[in-house]
């Protein structure tokens, strides 16, 4: 199904290249649409993380640089955690 993930602000492409495309891979057994934006902010470290799928899911989350939560792994373990089950 289709995974859309869009990201601004959050800095070189290269590491962004590899967040999006772990994020579609966690997603794309997934039935249904997916959408994740994460959006860098000039201000601080963070980046505010929403994540929209099927049957009116949806869910937010601020990862925070200082904590390594901008690697692309700690990212889709996040995201993972917070996915329904597959049941």
């Amino acid at each position: 199904m289709p995974v859309t993930v869009e990201m601004q602000n959050t800095g070189a492409a290269e590491s962004r290249r590899d967040v999006m495309a772990m994020i579609e891979h966690v997603l794309s057994d997934r039935p249904g649409d997916w959408r994740v934006v994460i959006l860098g902010s000039q201000a601080s470290d963070c980046w505010e993380m929403k994540i929209t799928g099927p049957n009116g899911f949806e869910r937010s989350y601020t990862l925070e640089g200082t904590l390594g939560q901008h690697e692309a792994g700690t990212v889709v373990a996040i995201i993972a955690r917070m996915l329904p089950s597959k049941g």
